[in-house]
C-alpha cells in the first residue's frame, strides 16, 4: 500500500487516483459517483439503484451483449453497487485490455441509452429483487431496523426503493436524475494494479472531458431526536426469529472511530468475540450472531444481529444487552484488546494485498473523506486505543434511550420485546 497517494483534480473538478501495485498484471478500475439513495426525492426512491442496473442494458453505441463480451470475453469481470451515499461501477481486467475496458465503463456511466423497453424489463428484475429481500428474514429485519433508527429520514428508506416507487419510475425520471447528478465534480476515477497516474489521466481525459453543470441540491442532514427505545415487529411464519438491534453512534471520521471499531471486534466482529461466545457457544441460542458499525457523513449506528430459536428470543435479547452493558462497566483486559487490534489490522493488511480492495479502499476514502488514509495512519490510531477509551465510548453508546430493535418471526406482540429494552445503568 502506498505511503502517499496522488489525487489529481481536473479542470472540470473530476478527481483521478491511480494506485500502482508492483508485480501485478491486472488493473481494477472503479468509476465512483458521489450520489446514492440519500440523494433521492421520495417519489424516486430507488432511482440510484435502478440507474446502476440499467446502464448494463446498453449505450448509444454498444448493446448489452457487446458490453459483457468486451470485458468477460477477455477474462475480466465487471459489477456495480449502490449505497446510501455513492454508486460505484467497477471492472477488473488484464493490463493490456485496460484502455478498452475503461472506455466501456465510461460509456456505460455517461451514455447509457435508457430505452423504455429496457427500463420495463429491468423494472421487473428490480421488483423481484425487492420481493426477495422481503422473503429473507435477516435482510427484512435489517431494513425495518433502518426505518426506526433513521425514522422519517431518507437514510431510513431501502436503497432499492419500494414496489410502488420502482413501479412508477419512468425512463425520463431515471435520465433526468442522471443528468442532474452524474456531473464531473461528482465523479472520482480510481484504478489499482499495473497502472500509473499518467496512464489513468490519459484515459480519463479522453472519456470525461464534459464541463461541469450547476451543482445539484444537497440532501437534508439527519438530526437525532430519539428519547426512548423503539421496537418494530414483522410477524412472519419462520423457523427462526431474526432480530436486529441498533444504537446511534458517531458519524464517519469521528475522533472515536477506531475505538468503536475495536469495540465492535471485541463484542461481535469475529468468532472469538464476546457475543459469539456467549450467545452461540455457551448458551446455544443462535447459529449466527455478530455486530457491525454503519457510518454516514453526519450519523451512524452500532448494530447487533442474530437468528435465534423462536422460543428463546427474549433470552437472546437479555444476553445481548448484558454483554453490551458489561463492556461499559468493566475494562477490557490487555490480552483481549491486543487480540482485537491484531485482528483488525491483520484483516486490513490482508485485504489490501488485492488490487480490487485497494481500489475500493482508495475510492471510498476519497468519496467520503476527500483524502485517502494510509495503513500507517490507521495503525497509529488503532494502537492508541486503550481500555479507558473503550469503556468511555461504550458508556456513551449503550444508553436505554438510544435502543432500537427490529424483529422478524412468528411473534405477535411488540410490547413483550419492548419491555426488555433497557440497561440497568441508563
Amino acid at each position: 500500500m502506498p505511503d502517499t497517494y496522488q489525487i489529481t483534480t481536473l479542470e472540470n473538478k473530476l478527481r483521478v487516483i491511480a494506485v500502482p501495485m508492483k508485480e501485478r498484471n491486472s488493473v481494477s478500475t472503479g468509476i465512483w459517483v458521489h450520489v446514492g439513495a440519500r440523494h433521492e426525492e421520495p417519489r424516486l426512491g430507488g432511482v440510484s439503484h435502478f440507474l446502476e442496473h440499467i446502464v448494463f442494458k446498453g449505450t448509444h453505441s454498444r448493446t448489452a451483449n457487446q458490453i459483457k463480451e468486451s470485458i468477460e470475453g477477455v477474462g475480466g469481470s465487471m459489477n456495480a453497487f449502490t449505497s446510501e451515499e455513492y454508486t460505484c461501477f467497477l471492472a477488473k481486467v488484464g493490463r493490456k485490455h485496460f484502455e478498452n475496458v475503461f472506455d466501456v465503463l465510461s460509456d456505460m456511466v455517461l451514455h447509457a441509452s435508457l430505452k423504455d423497453s429496457d427500463v420495463e424489463k429491468e423494472r421487473t428484475v428490480i421488483m423481484e429483487e425487492i420481493k426477495m429481500t422481503q422473503d429473507q428474514p435477516s435482510q427484512l429485519a435489517d431494513e425495518l431496523l433502518s426505518e426506526i433508527v433513521w425514522e422519517g429520514h431518507v437514510l431510513g428508506r431501502p436503497i432499492a426503493g419500494t414496489l410502488e416507487t420502482v413501479g412508477a419510475m419512468s425512463a425520463k425520471d431515471i435520465g433526468g436524475y442522471r443528468d442532474i447528478h452524474y456531473q464531473p465534480n461528482s465523479i472520482t476515477i480510481v484504478a489499482a494494479g499495473d497502472i500509473n497516474q499518467d496512464a489513468l489521466l490519459c484515459s480519463t481525459q479522453k472519456n470525461f472531458s464534459q464541463k461541469q453543470k450547476p451543482p445539484a441540491n444537497q440532501e437534508e442532514p439527519f438530526a437525532k431526536k430519539q428519547q426512548k427505545p423503539k421496537t418494530k415487529l414483522f410477524t412472519k411464519a419462520t423457523e427462526q426469529t431474526h432480530l436486529a438491534m441498533a444504537l446511534h453512534s458517531p458519524p464517519r471520521d469521528h475522533e472515536d472511530e477506531y475505538t468503536l471499531d475495536i469495540l465492535n471486534v471485541i463484542l461481535g466482529g469475529n468468532m472469538s468475540s464476546r457475543l459469539f461466545n456467549e450467545v452461540r457457544e455457551e448458551r446455544g441460542l443462535a447459529y449466527d450472531v455478530g455486530s457491525g458499525v454503519r457510518r454516514y457523513q453526519e450519523t451512524g449506528a452500532f448494530v447487533v444481529s442474530a437468528g435465534v430459536d423462536n422460543k428463546k428470543v427474549k433470552e437472546a435479547i437479555e444476553v445481548i444487552l448484558k454483554e453490551l452493558e458489561k463492556i461499559s462497566k468493566e475494562p477490557v483486559s490487555a490480552d483481549e484488546l491486543r487480540r482485537a487490534k491484531d485482528f483488525y489490522l491483520g484483516q486490513l493488511e490482508l485485504g489490501l494485498e488485492n488490487s480490487m480492495n485497494q481500489m475500493l479502499w482508495a475510492g471510498e476514502n476519497v468519496v467520503t473523506l476527500g483524502r485517502i488514509r494510509t495503513v500507517e495512519e490507521v495503525l497509529k490510531r488503532v494502537e492508541a486505543v486503550n481500555p479507558d477509551h473503550i469503556r468511555r465510548v461504550a458508556q456513551n453508546l449503550f444508553k436505554t434511550s438510544s435502543l432500537n430493535l427490529a424483529i422478524v418471526g412468528p411473534s405477535k406482540s411488540e410490547k413483550e420485546f419492548g419491555d426488555l429494552l433497557h440497561f440497568t445503568h441508563a
